[in-house]
C-alpha cells in the first residue's frame, strides 16, 4: 500500500491468523457432527471415504503445538475460548477433546495412543465391554505380570484422566462373565472368558445379544493379540461410542501433535497403525499438527499404508490450482483439510506471490519471476515478502523487473540471523554453512576451535534443524545457509575470501578425520564424507588429500550410489583441478547405470585427456572407459585400455587382467580365458571368470559351483556389488537346469541387489527369470522379453542384449517353434557382427537343432560337438520337465 503510487495495484494479505484456523476447525467439526448424526451413517462401514481429519502443517517453531493446545482447551470448555473466536454453531454438543503428543521427547508409543483415547473416555462413566475385553486380553498377553493400573499411573494417564479405567474394564469383564455363567475370578480367567464369549457370539446366544451387534468382535477376539491386532481394536471403541444412549452421546476430538515424529517418509510402520485408528473410528474427529502434509491421499503410497488415494481421503487431496486452505476464506465442505501454517511449499510460494500483488485480478509478478523467487526462498515467508518489496522498488526506478533481478540473496537475512549471536557462534555459523550437515565435532573442526561450547549453543538456535537419523544430525535452514554463503555481508566481522578458503580446508580435514577414525566398513559414512568433501575440494580448489583413498573405497564395493555434487550451472565446466577431475570421474561411474555407455565414454575421455588425476586414479578412468567400450562392442579400444592398466601394475591391474580374460571369452577363445583365470586370484575375481566360461560350454553344474565360490569370497571380503553379480550369474545358470530352484536363487539375487545400483546385474536377474519360465505360455514370455529389450537397448549394453536373445532362443527351442527361433537367431546375428558373442549365435542353432551356415570360430573347451550335445540336452530336459508338470 505504501510502496507504490499505482492505485491499480492491489496488495493482498497472504497469511492468516489463528482466527482463520479456528474457523476452519469449527466448520470441519460442524460438518463431521452432521455426518455422524445422519440416519445413514454406519460406524461399521469400512468402505466409505473419510472426512474425519484436518491437518495443520508448517515448519518447526511456527506455533502448531500452541494451536493444538489452544484448540484442546477451547473444545474442553467455553471459558477457555478466546473471545475473538466466537461461539461455535455446535456449542450445545458434548465434545470430548483428547490431545496426544507424538514428539520423540514424549516417547509416545502406539500402545500409549490407544490407552490415552480409552482413558479419556472414562468420562462417559460406563464400561465399553467390546473394547475392554479385547484390550484386557491383549494386555495380559503382551505384558504378563504388569499391572495396567500401574502402567497408566507411570505414563501419567491416571493423573490426567483419573483412575476409573481399570475399574471400568474389570466391571465389563465381570458383567460378561456373569452373563456367560463363568465361575472363578474373572481377572485370572480372561482367556477362558474370551473363548466362551466368542463361542456364544458364534452361537448367537441371547445372553450376549448386546455385544452380538458388533459384527467383527468375534474375529478380533480370535486373532493373535499382538500390536497389529491392537491397531484394529479402535473399531470396537468406535462401535461402543455409537451405542451410547442419547443422554451420554459424546463426540471425541483427538488432537495428534508433532506428527512428523511418527516416522520418515520411507518407514511408515507407526503411521500405518495411526492411520488405521483414524479410518476405523469414523465417528471421531482428528486434528493433526505436523511439519508436512499428510500424504494419505497420494495413491502412490498404496501398499505402504492401508487406505490411500483421493477417493479414500477427499479432504486431504490438494486441489489442483486451488488456494492453500490456510489462506482460503472458507474451504468447500469436505475439502481443504490440509492447512499450511508455516514455510511454504514451492506451490504455496508461487500461489502466495501470484496473489500478493495483482492488477485487475491478475498476478502482477510474472510466472518466470515467481519461479526464481520460489527457488531462492526455500519456502521462508520472510524471503517472499522481501522479494515483493524488491519488485516494487525496481518498478519505482522505471525498470521492468525480470527474473535476473531476483537471482538475489538479501543481506538483511544475515544481519537478522547474526544479531544475537556471540562472536564464536558467528564464527561457527559461517563455518558450518560450508557443510550440508554436521555434528558438534565437525562444527568445531571446521571452525578451528578446540572446544565445542559455541557449537552447542548454536544448535539450539531455530535456524539449525535436527535430523536424528542422519549421519550428522544438524543442518542449517536452506535459505539461511545460502544467504550466508553467497549474499553480500556487511557485518563488522565478515569473512574474506581467504577466511572461507581456510575454513573449507579445515572442514575437509575434519571430514577426513571422521572417516579415517572409523575402523569398520561404514558405507554410509563413506558416502556422506565423499559427498561433502568433494564439494569442498571442487568449490575451493583444495588438494585431494584423503579423498583419493576414499574414492578407492567407494569404487571397491561396486555399489555406485549417486555421489558427485551438482555443478554451479548446466553447462560443462573445464576440469582445472584434480578435484574437478575426480568429481567428474565418480559422477560418470555412478551415472553409467542410468546413461548410455557412449555418454560414459565421452565423460571419462574428457577426464583422461585433462591429465589432472594422480596416476593411480587416472587408471580408474582408463579402466572403466575400457569396460564401457566392451559393453558397446568396441573390442579393440577395450583391449587397449585394459592392457594399459594391466601393464601399469596398479590397484586395478588384477581387474584389468580379468577384463582381458573377458575379452578372450567374448571372442570365443575359451582356453585362453581359463588360463588367465588361473592367474587372477580373488582380486581378479577368478571364480567368476571360470563360471563365465563353463556355462557357455553347457556345463551348468561346474559354472554354478564357480559362481557360488565367487559369491562366498565376496561375502568374506565384504564386497556387496560382487556378491550380487556372482549370485545373479548363479541364478542364470541354475535357471537353465532347475526352474524350481531358480526361483529361490532369483529371490536371493533381488535381496542382494537391494540398495545397489548395478544395471547390468539387474538385467541378468531379469533374464534369469525368463530362462526359468522358458517353454511356458509364449505370449507372457514374449511380452516380458519385449519390455526388457526396450530397457536394455536404452542402456546400450550389448552383452545384456545378446544374452536376452539367447534366453528367448532357449524358450522357442523348448516350445519347438522354428520360425520364432530363426527370428531370434537373425537378431543375434546382428548383435554379434563384430565378432563378440558369436558363440551365442552358435548356441542358438544348437538348441534349435539347426545346422550352422558356417563353421564355428569359437575354441570350445571340450570341442564343439560336446557343447552342441550339452545345449540340446538342456532343451530336452526342459521339455520333459514341462510334460511331467502337465
Amino acid at each position: 500500500m505504501f510502496s507504490t503510487n499505482d492505485r491499480t495495484v492491489a496488495a493482498a494479505e497472504a497469511f492468516t491468523n489463528r482466527q482463520a484456523q479456528w474457523d476452519l476447525v469449527e466448520a470441519a467439526l460442524a460438518e463431521h457432527l452432521r455426518h455422524v448424526a445422519d440416519s445413514g451413517f454406519d460406524v461399521e462401514d469400512l468402505e466409505r471415504p473419510r472426512n474425519n481429519v484436518i491437518m495443520f502443517h508448517g515448519v518447526g517453531g511456527i506455533g502448531k503445538t500452541t494451536l493444538s493446545r489452544k484448540l484442546e482447551a477451547t473444545l474442553a470448555g467455553a471459558d477457555q475460548r478466546p473471545a475473538q473466536w466466537g461461539e461455535p454453531s455446535w456449542s450445545a454438543e458434548r465434545i470430548l477433546p483428547v490431545r496426544i503428543d507424538l514428539s520423540r521427547p514424549a516417547n509416545t508409543t502406539f500402545e500409549d495412543l490407544v490407552l490415552t483415547i480409552r482413558a479419556a473416555l472414562t468420562e462417559l462413566g460406563q464400561p465399553l465391554p467390546a473394547f475392554d475385553i479385547a484390550l484386557r486380553r491383549y494386555w495380559e498377553q503382551q505384558h504378563p505380570g504388569e499391572s495396567l493400573e500401574e502402567h497408566l499411573s507411570r505414563r501419567g494417564l491416571s493423573a490426567r484422566f483419573g483412575k476409573a479405567m481399570p475399574q471400568q474394564m474389570q466391571s465389563a469383564l465381570a458383567d460378561v462373565a456373569q452373563a456367560l455363567l463363568l465361575p472363578g475370578t474373572v481377572g485370572t480367567a480372561v482367556g477362558a472368558l474370551t473363548g466362551s464369549l466368542v463361542k456364544a457370539l458364534r452361537e448367537r446366544r441371547q445372553t450376549v445379544r448386546a455385544l452380538a451387534g458388533c459384527a467383527r468382535l468375534g474375529d478380533l477376539l480370535e486373532a493373535e493379540p499382538d500390536l497389529d491386532s491392537l491397531s484394529f481394536y479402535p473399531h470396537l471403541l468406535a462401535w461402543e461410542i455409537a451405542q451410547l444412549p442419547p443422554d451420554k452421546r459424546t463426540v471425541p476430538v483427538v488432537l495428534l501433535d508433532t506428527f512428523e515424529d511418527v516416522g520418515d517418509r520411507t518407514h511408515r510402520d507407526l503411521e500405518r497403525l495411526i492411520q488405521r485408528v483414524v479410518w476405523l473410528m469414523p465417528n471421531v474427529f482428528f486434528v493433526v499438527t505436523g511439519r508436512s502434509r499428510l500424504q494419505w491421499a497420494d495413491p502412490g503410497l498404496q501398499g505402504q499404508l492401508d487406505y490411500t488415494g483421493p477417493t479414500a481421503w477427499p479432504g486431504l487431496a490438494f486441489p489442483t490450482g486451488g488456494v492453500p486452505a490456510a489462506r482460503a476464506a472458507r474451504p468447500a465442505p469436505g475439502h481443504g483439510r490440509q492447512i499450511l501454517v508455516g514455510d511454504f511449499s514451492p506451490e504455496d510460494c508461487n500461489d502466495h506471490l501470484a496473489r500478493r500483488l495483482t492488477r485487475d485480478g491478475r498476478p502482477l509478478i510474472s510466472a518466470d519471476i515467481r519461479q526464481v523467487i520460489t527457488d531462492h526462498s526455500h519456502g521462508l515467508p520472510l524471503y517472499l515478502d522481501l522479494a515483493v518489496i524488491r519488485f516494487l522498488e525496481i518498478r519505482r526506478t522505471g525498470h521492468t523487473p525480470g527474473p535476473d533481478d531476483f537471482d538475489h540473496d538479501f543481506p538483511a537475512l544475515i544481519a537478522r540471523t547474526l544479531s544475537d549471536l556471540t562472536p564464536d557462534e558467528r564464527h561457527v555459523l559461517r563455518s558450518v554453512a560450508l557443510l550440508d550437515s554436521f555434528d558438534l565435532t565437525l562444527a568445531a573442526a571446521a571452525a578451528g576451535l578446540r572446544h565445542e561450547a559455541p557449537a552447542m549453543r548454536l544448535i539450539e538456535r531455530p535456524f539449525v534443524r535436527e535430523n536424528p537419523f542422519g549421519i550428522w544430525p544438524y543442518h542449517l535452514h536452506g535459505l539461511i545457509r545460502s544467504t550466508i554463503r553467497t549474499a553480500d555481508d556487511h557485518t563488522d566481522d565478515r569473512w574474506s575470501t581467504r577466511d572461507w578458503q581456510q575454513a573449507a580446508g579445515r572442514a575437509l580435514t575434519g571430514l577426513g578425520t571422521q572417516w579415517q577414525a572409523h575402523t569398520g566398513r561404514d558405507r554410509i559414512l563413506l558416502i556422506g564424507c565423499l559427498r561433502q568433501g568433494l564439494t569442498l575440494a571442487r568449490d575451493f580448489r583444495l588438494d585431494l588429500d584423503w579423498l583419493a583413498e576414499a574414492a578407492w573405497a567407494y569404487i571397491g564395493d561396486s555399489v555406485w550410489e549417486p555421489l558427485a555434487p551438482p555443478t554451479a550451472s548446466n553447462t560443462a565446466t573445464p576440469l582445472e583441478t584434480a578435484a574437478d577431475a575426480l568429481v567428474e570421474t565418480l559422477s560418470a561411474l555412478s551415472r553409467r547405470q542410468h546413461e548410455h555407455r557412449d555418454r560414459t565414454i565421452a565423460r571419462l575421455t574428457a577426464v583422461i585427456d585433462s591429465r589432472r588425476l594422480p596416476a593411480e586414479l587416472q587408471d580408474v578412468a582408463v579402466y572403466y572407459r575400457a569396460k564401457a567400450d566392451r559393453d558397446l562392442g568396441h573390442t579393440d579400444a577395450s583391449r587397449t585400455g585394459m592392457q594399459q592398466v594391466a601393464h601399469g601394475a596398479g590397484r586395478l591391474a588384477p581387474a584389468a587382467r580379468r577384463g582381458l580374460a573377458h575379452l578372450a571369452r567374448l571372442s570365443g577363445d575359451f582356453p585362453t580365458a581359463l588360463a588367465i583365470a588361473d592367474t587372477l586370484g580373488w582380486a581378479g575375481r577368478h571364480h567368476r571368470v571360470r563360471g563365465d566360461v563353463w556355462w557357455i560350454q553347457a556345463d551348468m553344474e561346474r559354472a554354478a559351483a564357480a559362481y557360488a565360490a565367487s559369491r562366498t569370497e565376496a561375502e568374506e571380503h565384504g564386497i556387496a556389488g560382487e556378491r550380487a553379480t556372482s549370485q545373479a550369474q548363479r541364478a542364470l545358470v541354475i535357471a537353465f537346469t532347475d526352474p524350481a530352484g531358480a526361483t529361490d536363487e532369483i529371490e536371493l539375487t533381488e535381496q542382494l541387489l537391494t540398495g545397489l545400483d548395478l544395471r547390468t546385474t539387474s538385467f541378468t536377474s531379469k533374464i534369469a527369470a525368463l530362462v526359468r519360465d522358458a517353454g511356458t505360455t509364449s505370449a507372457q514370455v514374449e511380452h516380458r522379453g519385449h519390455l526388457l529389450r526396450t530397457e536394455i537397448n536404452a542402456s546400450g549394453i550389448v552383452a545384456a542384449a545378446a544374452l536376452l536373445e539367447l534366453a528367448l532362443a532357449f524358450h522357442y527351442a523348448v516350445r519347438h517353434e522354428p520360425d520364432e527361433a530363426r527370428a531370434v537367431i537373425d537378431r543375434l546375428r546382428d548383435h554379434v557382427r563384430g565378432g563378440d558373442y558369436a558363440y551365442y549365435y552358435d548356441i542358438a542353432h544348437h538348441m534349435a537343432g539347426l545346422t550352422l551356415p558356417t563353421a564355428s570360430t569359437a575354441r570350445w573347451i571340450n570341442g564343439e560337438e560336446q557343447a552342441r550335445t550339452g545345449w540340446q540336452a538342456l532343451v530336452q530336459a526342459r521339455q520333459e520337465h514341462l510334460r511331467a508338470g502337465n
